[in-house]
């Protein structure tokens, strides 16, 4: 997203420009590193953005575990920074990624460390990945660091798309049936519907009211078309604001079977976040404030972002966490909690964030096994009382002719 601003230097000169960030809270981070004070931020439209988004330029979240496996072996052969960087730039199958690469490397070159340079590009590099480089610098260990953030990558990659190609499917089911009905609604059910009535004969209610149905789908569907697209657009205007994310993200977590899911899946990037920064040496307070940053749901991030503010009021983990048990389970506070008497937090949230994977695994498979005979049952009544409805009538009306 671009951001325009105004701001005033430690001088008090003023200053305007534009800004490419992520999100709001990035940008004015990113101005305030300068050392500028800002007075206005607001978001602009992009057109350069829009242009990237309309060819799917971006880098998926496979070739940036690639690139870590990659960045981890040529430091193994001790491959300089800035020479690891330009051979994967040169080589690099995405046009987009070699770019910032490029970019990178020059940084390097320049003087920046490596955090530093990927730090300039937070579309593609999350503040944990920044963090966790980070503390490879300063360990001495960036080779190791660059292997577990593969391997981290790799299992929220697999567990990731586990969970949304299981929802794919029965969205996809249900976008065809409701656009095979309202074809059936549209097209078919009028010309048989003026065969019937043509009859005379006296008609069953179920096919009165499929015939109402397909009558307001003639003449009102152009309305319901536009109710839509409105529809749409108001939630992706509100998918773009703070307070709708959080308010879309409570839906998603409320909705039966699928809010559990999700709910399971966040607890376990959570742990596996918490896990993987703590073995790194990254301090407990910043992990969990990186985790609330790359958890990927609002409501969470709330509870991490207040949990990190009890734990630096001398609060322990588990304690701020045990505030909000219908979104962290008893069994969770209690292994953590110990995790802190035993000094084993690191083992304990390792085990919490397999445990985890393993029920969302269990998860997805229950309601894919639940979704498909649900979705075969109700679509096949559907599909059968639309065709009782019309076809009974003409029966009759051929039963009398003949």
């Amino acid at each position: 997203m671009l951001f325009k601003y105004q701001a005033v230097d430690d001088k008090g000169i003023k200053k305007e420009g534009e800004i490419d960030a992520p999100t709001r809270d990035t940008a004015i981070s990113s101005i305030q590193r300068r050392g500028l004070i800002i007075i206005s931020i607001k978001e602009q439209f992009d057109k350069k953005s829009f242009l990237q988004m309309s060819f799917f330029e971006g880098v998926k979240m496979k070739e940036i575990v690639i690139l870590s496996r990659q960045i981890a072996t040529l430091f193994e052969a001790q491959v300089s920074a800035l020479k690891a960087f330009t051979m994967l730039a040169t080589n690099a199958e995405n046009k987009f990624l070699g770019k910032k690469l490029t970019t990178i490397a020059d940084d390097i070159q320049a003087g920046l460390s490596i955090s530093e340079s990927l730090n300039k590009h937070p579309d593609v590099f999350s503040p944990f990945y920044v963090n966790m480089v980070r503390a490879g610098e300063e360990t001495g260990k960036l080779n190791q660091t660059f292997e577990h953030l593969a391997e981290y990558l790799d299992r929220q990659y697999a567990l990731t798309s586990k969970t949304r190609n299981a929802l794919i499917y029965p969205i996809f089911v249900i976008i065809t049936f409701f656009v095979v009905m309202s074809l059936m609604f549209v097209v078919v059910i009028p010309k048989l519907s003026a065969i019937i009535q043509d009859s005379g004969q006296e008609l069953p209610f179920y096919t009165k009211i499929v015939i109402a149905f397909s009558d307001f789908f003639v003449n009102y569907g152009f309305i319901l078309l536009i109710a839509l697209v409105l529809g749409v657009v108001w939630l992706w205007r509100m998918a773009k604001s703070e307070s709708g994310k959080e308010y879309l993200d409570r839906i998603k977590l409320s909705i039966p079977a699928v809010g559990n899911l999700y709910k399971k899946l966040y607890l376990s990037r959570i742990a596996d976040n918490m896990d993987t920064m703590l073995t790194s040496g990254i301090p407990i307070i910043r992990a969990i404030d990186i985790t609330g940053d790359v958890v990927d749901s609002k409501v969470y991030k709330g509870i991490l972002r207040d949990v990190a503010d009890g734990v630096k009021s001398g609060l322990t983990i588990s304690a701020s966490f045990e505030k909000y048990p219908e979104q962290m389970p008893g069994i969770l506070v209690q292994m953590m909690k110990v995790g802190e008497e035993t000094g084993q937090l690191g083992q304990i949230l390792k085990t919490l964030a397999n445990f985890y994977k393993r029920e969302v695994d269990d998860a997805v498979d229950t309601l894919v096994g639940l979704i498909e005979p649900v979705m075969i049952v109700v679509l096949g009544l559907g599909v059968g009382i639309l065709l009782v409805s019309v076809l009974m009538p003409i029966y009759n009306i051929a039963g009398g002719i003949s």
